[in-house]
């Protein structure tokens, strides 16, 4: 590490600073690794996405080149395989980088390739999730939630409430691969800081659920075309406890599932009108 500025031998070349503390725990490490890293790749042409600063475009006579980064674990895609090595080979002249081959696992997910296209799922996510909770042998639910649920009904408190934080929160993240239970997801995380039993039944309904279709996941196919399609839908007044509407929308580019949420809304619409169009305002703006 060498010598801050502002300290007697900052012009010494021949010193350093002896650390008592390893920089990769440190909070300042992933910013000072990013600044490294962003500038080698943009001295080569790339580009820092507006939507997305960890993403890193290259557009080129040859191709375009499209770069991924998780702290130290990165990405790389192109529709010339020659790109692709000669970044591979001016990065290993910057880092010691080792070369994985071709995607299968990235945090978490698993990605298959086949002729039909690209398939995401996490199999092995739910796997793990269900083993936590001891309900690897429960029976399959048909659906992540029961047709009338009584959110409103008395029931006692949950006594363990990180369980059900933890789950959740896994549940959560499992929900970038399946938009199925993105709706009841939503639900129960409203309910994070004090839950209750019923609450927590709806908790292993999901589980169960995904215990009858742990292969599910989304498949990207190329059609052609990269036309942009949403669909949105607002359930007027559908809480019982506050009577707030939930938006939900799902958006397409080519025909393939991009993006999706389910997301009660901020006030109780006075019409169903209203709410619709606060759901058509989400759905836009993402």
């Amino acid at each position: 590490m060498k010598l801050p500025l502002g300290t007697p031998q900052e012009h010494e070349t021949n010193k350093v600073c002896k650390l008592h503390k390893a920089i990769y725990g440190l909070k300042q490490s992933p910013r000072a690794w990013y600044s490294k890293l962003s500038s080698v790749l943009e001295a080569t042409g790339f580009t820092t996405s507006h939507a997305d600063s960890s993403l890193f475009v290259r557009t080129g006579i040859s191709g375009n080149l499209v770069v991924l980064i998780y702290v130290d674990d990165l990405i790389i895609t192109s529709d010339n395989i020659e790109e692709i090595n000669a970044l591979k080979s001016s990065l290993h002249q910057q880092f010691a980088i080792k070369d994985l081959g071709i995607l299968k696992y990235f945090l978490g997910i698993k990605m298959a390739t086949s002729s039909k296209g690209l398939f995401f799922n996490q199999m092995r996510y739910v796997l793990d999730l269900l083993d936590e909770v001891g309900m690897l042998n429960c029976k399959p639910a048909s659906t992540p939630l029961v047709s009338r649920l009584q959110v409103d009904a008395p029931s006692e408190p949950l006594p363990n409430l990180r369980v059900y934080q933890r789950v959740v929160g896994k549940l959560i993240d499992l929900t970038i691969t399946r938009p199925d239970i993105a709706y009841s997801v939503s639900f129960v995380s409203q309910f994070i800081h004090s839950p209750s039993m019923i609450h927590w039944e709806s908790v292993k309904r999901i589980l169960r659920y995904l215990k009858g279709s742990i292969g599910r996941g989304l498949l990207m196919q190329k059609h052609g075309s990269n036309h942009i399609m949403a669909y949105t839908d607002a359930d007027w007044t559908g809480n019982a406890l506050d009577r707030k509407s939930t938006t939900g929308f799902c958006t397409f580019v080519g025909g393939n599932l991009m993006t999706w949420k389910s997301k009660k809304q901020t006030v109780a619409a006075r019409s169903s009108a209203k709410a619709e169009y606060r759901a058509m305002a989400a759905t836009t703006c993402d």
